[in-house]
């Protein structure tokens, strides 16, 4: 049967977990070297880890724009202090790359220049896309928890020029708290956390009292504690107009999804793709039922 090509555009999300710094220079190395066409890098979840600073991310995005990648700098999407404030704004007001947005109050720094609106910017319907685009987006994510139906008809109400993005592969980012989940999860103050995020690279897994994985905690951030997979509905996304498909990235499987993402726009058969171990896979959100759900096969 012939197979048919699908035009979209495989980017890899900032890295949401703290890893050593040699690790994670490591893993970018490889991504520079993978069929990704668009690297997000920054620190998104705690201003604490320092395994990277500011100019570490600065240089490595350029590395990888020399490396002949798109680079998009993220920033925070909870904004605590006024250091953290000031970052951001220093963050804005470069403009060798283009930023993404993780909240509304880098807008107001990005004064009208083109950004990318993150997925916690809460694009609902088409009034928010025209809204972010009259601001400068010209991207936006999808929000992760968007079912396929709801996403169909909000891009047909997107404003022409806008771009739509769609997490496909990765633990999601579910919500975000002032408090350290990880931190107090050892009994530890957040500003004395021993930066304990380091032992777990994808995070900490959270189960329920009858010990099913429900959740993951990752500093500020609650996760689901399945692996979103979307690999399957490329095409379809395609298909609906999406631009741009995104792999988050974990300790495992991050650069074979990218090459699953990669073969199926090539009409190439896409070898399966296992997240870490123990950590299972979930799409409930698409199909409109409960994200922890994982559907096989769905037409």
């Amino acid at each position: 049967m012939e197979m048919r090509s699908h035009a979209y555009q495989i980017s890899v999300g900032p890295l949401l977990y703290y890893w050593p710094r040699q690790h994670t220079l490591d893993f970018y190395a490889a991504l520079a070297d993978s069929p990704a066409d668009i690297l997000y890098v920054g620190e998104t979840v705690c201003s604490r880890r320092h395994e990277l600073r500011a100019e570490d991310w600065l240089a490595l995005a350029r590395d990888l724009r020399a490396a002949g990648k798109t680079v998009v700098l993220s920033g925070r999407t909870l904004i605590e202090t006024g250091a953290e404030a000031s970052a951001l704004k220093k963050l804005c007001e470069q403009q060798d790359f283009m930023v993404e947005a993780g909240e509304v109050g880098a807008m107001r720094h990005l004064a009208g220049r083109p950004f990318v609106a993150g997925p916690h910017m809460n694009a609902y319907h088409g009034g928010t896309l025209e809204w972010l685009a009259r601001r400068g987006a010209a991207r936006f994510v999808v929000p992760l928890e968007m079912d396929g139906k709801t996403l169909a008809r909000l891009l047909q109400e997107r404003p022409a020029g806008l771009e739509a993005e769609v997490m496909v592969w990765g633990r999601m980012a579910l919500a975000f708290s002032a408090r350290c989940f990880t931190a107090r999860h050892f009994r530890l103050k957040k500003d004395e956390c021993g930066f304990r995020c380091i032992e777990h690279p994808d995070g900490l897994d959270m189960r329920t009292r009858e010990s099913r994985d429900f959740l993951a905690i990752n500093g500020i951030q609650v996760q689901s504690a399945a692996c979103l997979d979307l690999l399957s509905r490329a095409p379809e996304l395609a298909s609906l107009g999406v631009e741009v498909l995104r792999v988050s990235p974990q300790s495992s499987g991050t650069l074979e999804a990218v090459a699953a993402l990669d073969a199926v726009r090539r009409n190439v058969p896409a070898a399966a793709v296992e997240p870490p171990a123990g950590m299972g896979r979930c799409n409930g959100y698409y199909y409109g039922k409960s994200g922890i759900e994982m559907l096989e096969a769905v037409a």
